[in-house]
């Protein structure tokens, strides 16, 4: 009996070890942005509250949470250290941040501190990764963050809020405020209603056609995959008018509308450039682009980058909006939306055990893992610098 108790004993810690259901307090750290126009944060004040009140340390920059509207005392009130001095925010057992780090941020991490952060293959530095390599940095890209559902949960909830606000957007330059064509969107009884086409059937158009049908609007999408195009029709739960891009067919549309948002994404590289500038110069005047692919080159020949504070211009008397960052306009919503994402993945990595226990447990953490103590495991940034990248599976296996 004596035997089959101690070989008990021994096949629940060894399950215990697997599992990793070994609770551990983590050291969170919340930098302010230093990005140009980077309004967002991780975590709001309540979010904050459940993580400290789970036995968790957060601490915070001070001025980190302003730019959406979270003053420094709403953090403090829920438990969190607010500090002058970054320098004290980068002791953290992990460091998250919206924006990818800089160079001068990369020097000031310690050795072997996980990092929470974005980060496009297509926009990474090579001294940025160099740096943290050789701190043994183990990071994590958002965009490669999966839920449950295998669906790229942080991407998925930024392109919900870009294809709504696009639409809202459109409506501010469609008025006479903006020197618009005095277009209300949508229409009255009597009225024709305002016609837009949207370019791209993913999440940024399903939620731009959603936004624009229930305002009114006659909308026109197009896309190059018929399954999305079909996806789009039946989440949209009403039908509307749905094409494979075609030139001819979407020069024409694009020519006739009063509003064209731009969707197109590529998965590596730039977006394609489906619009060319002999297309805008036929557009009507005081048509409205919107081009939501902007930080991928663009899906317009005329389209050029600007910002939140001068966010249009005008081109064949086309007005233009190609802001980048289209999310931090509505900073506030961006932060509820990225915190319910994030807020579950600290607190389960305390459950673990940390950080190691928590990338063998969960396979959408791990597949958004592209540095784990150093060794590059993202073979899209491998590809870009001609790098050797490792099996993150591997690595794991054997420190376990």
């Amino acid at each position: 009996m004596a035997k089959i108790a101690h070989e008990a004993i021994l096949q629940t810690k060894e399950a215990t070890a697997m599992t990793g259901k070994k609770k551990n307090s983590l050291k969170i750290g919340l930098l302010k942005e230093i990005t140009f126009q980077e309004n967002r944060i991780a975590l709001t004040p309540l979010s904050v509250g459940l993580l400290v009140e789970h036995g968790h340390e957060v601490i915070l920059e001070s001025g980190a949470g302003s730019a959406s509207n979270f003053m420094d005392h709403h953090y403090s009130e829920q438990g969190a250290q607010i500090t002058q001095d970054p320098r004290e925010v980068y002791q953290s057992d992990i460091l998250i941040k919206i924006s990818p780090p800089t160079l001068a941020e990369v020097e000031k991490m310690k050795p072997r501190q996980v990092l929470f952060s974005s980060q496009q293959p297509s926009l990474m530095d090579i001294e940025v990764l160099k740096g943290l390599m050789r701190k043994q940095i183990t990071a994590l890209s958002f965009e490669y963050l999966q839920d449950e559902g295998c669906h790229l949960s942080v991407v998925r909830a930024m392109s919900e809020i870009v294809g709504t606000t696009s639409v809202l957007i459109a409506a501010e330059y469609l008025s006479n405020v903006f020197d618009g064509k005095g277009l209300m969107l949508g229409g009255v009884t009597g009225v024709p209603p305002t016609e837009m086409v949207i370019i791209g059937a993913g999440t940024v158009g399903e939620f731009a056609a959603r936004t624009a049908i229930a305002l009114g609007a006659q909308v026109k999408v197009f896309d190059s995959s018929v399954f999305r195009l079909r996806r789009l029709q039946s989440n949209v739960g009403s039908r509307v008018f749905t094409s494979v891009i075609q030139p001819v067919v979407l020069n024409k549309a694009v020519q006739s509308c009063d509003v064209v948002i731009g969707a197109m994404r590529a998965k590596n590289g730039r977006a394609p450039c489906l619009i060319s500038e002999e297309t805008v110069s036929k557009m009507k005047p005081n048509s409205v682009v919107i081009d939501v692919s902007i930080d991928q080159g663009g899906c317009f020949e005329t389209s050029e980058v600007t910002t939140h504070d001068q966010p249009t211009f005008r081109k064949y008397d086309v007005i233009h909006y190609c802001v980048p960052n289209i999310a931090s306009r509505v900073a506030r919503t961006a932060t509820y939306a990225l915190t319910n994402i994030f807020t579950p993945i600290l607190l389960e990595i305390g459950e673990c055990g940390g950080m190691n226990n928590m990338i063998w447990a969960n396979p959408g953490i791990r597949s958004a893992i592209y540095l784990y103590h150093g060794n590059l495991t993202n073979k899209d940034i491998a590809n870009k610098f001609n790098l050797p990248s490792k099996d993150l599976n591997l690595i794991v296996v054997s420190n376990l």
